[in-house]
């Protein structure tokens, strides 16, 4: 079936509008497919408004204690996997308000060394300086806090993706974040972006495990490059990460004090959403940060494919939202100015070899 420009964007406007493109594509004969991983069981979410960040952030992971607790009890460390997109602006990267209100809940309850990680696309320790992770670090209120860089730590875990042509090519992804001693929390921001629609939990950890070399190393070489290598395929890309890093997870906590729109990761502009969203469940945290941003479920390719493959429930039917209501916070944001090609992904590949066989 070949699709207008206009009856594609049609087919994806609604919630349903993946299912919807994808049944018009299939015929009304096919009989669905599920995936037996899909999960059993329903996900909290909290959602925290306010007017200080910090308090906000403690309030939420507060909320899920008695999720956290059972698990966090069996670890050796936490790990504090912030986002660094960018180690200038401030509104690209997680704060350290954010940081010290996860400390808030953390300290008091769990005698457990803190790692505040990252592996930046340019330098991690020049980005937490310019952000205040250093000075937060050397802080005595915040008790047994140190900094990693994963570039520089240069420990790693080799799993095989696609490339552009459908070829295999291994990536090294962060041995840390695979840790099962450690417990991981994932503190992010409420942006959009410029490839994936919109980054969120999933994002911040799949694209933050591939390393480049470390400082002064030679020959130079960068793995989150390998994820760029087409709109369908850094979707599937993220899905195949996701699944390595899926069973280490602890903790989302997205920070919407101050989120980003239009040109998103790194060159957007602010929007003051002044909530704070956390889950153990990364992917029904994520759904709810999509919604809480105005943007249509669908569009985000990969984490639908993660929601399908059982990975956390993307099906908001299935999602405990405690706290503020969505309608009650939800912000229109702008999208990225590529938006309609990066939603191409949904639509027929035209590019395929001739038939054989």
């Amino acid at each position: 079936m070949n699709f207008s420009r206009r009856s594609f964007f049609q087919a994806v406007a609604g919630a349903g509008g993946l299912a919807a493109l994808r049944a018009q594509v299939a015929g009304p004969n096919t009989p669905p497919l599920t995936f037996t991983q899909e999960a059993a069981t329903r996900s909290t979410v909290a959602v925290v408004k306010g007017d200080v960040r910090r308090k906000m952030v403690s309030e939420a992971l507060n909320a899920l204690d008695h999720q956290i607790r059972p698990v966090i009890q069996r670890k050796k460390y936490v790990i504090i996997k912030v986002n660094n997109v960018s180690t200038t602006n401030q509104l690209a990267a997680t704060h350290a308000d954010t940081i010290w209100g996860i400390l808030d809940y953390l300290q008091p309850k769990f005698k457990l060394p803190v790692r505040i990680v990252e592996s930046s696309a340019g330098d991690t320790m020049t980005g937490f300086q310019n952000f205040g992770y250093a000075k937060l670090a050397a802080d005595s209120a915040a008790r047994n806090v140190s900094l990693v860089d994963l570039n520089e730590e240069a420990k790693y875990q080799v799993i095989p993706l696609i490339d552009y042509d459908l070829h295999l090519q291994p990536v090294r992804l962060a041995a840390r974040l695979l840790d099962p001693d450690a417990y991981v929390i994932c503190a992010c921001m409420l942006k959009t972006h410029n490839t994936v629609v919109a980054t969120l939990s999933v994002k911040n950890m799949v694209l933050g495990a591939p390393l480049h070399q470390a400082p002064k190393e030679t020959p130079r070489w960068n793995d989150k490059r390998k994820y760029h290598t087409g709109i369908r395929q850094t979707h599937y890309n993220m899905l195949l990460t996701a699944q390595k890093m899926r069973p280490y997870w602890g903790l989302a906590l997205l920070d919407g004090y101050e989120g980003m729109e239009g040109n998103g990761p790194s060159s957007g502009t602010p929007v003051p959403s002044r909530i704070a969203i956390a889950s153990t469940d990364f992917i029904a945290a994520d759904r709810v940060g999509v919604e809480c941003m105005g943007i249509n479920p669908a569009w985000p390719g990969y984490l639908n494919y993660c929601g399908q493959l059982g990975l956390g429930n993307y099906d908001i039917a299935k999602i405990d939202v405690i706290g503020a209501k969505i309608a009650d916070v939800q912000k229109k944001y702008q999208m990225h100015a590529d938006i309609e090609r990066e939603l191409q992904w949904m639509g027929e590949m035209k590019d395929l070899p001739v038939k054989l066989g």
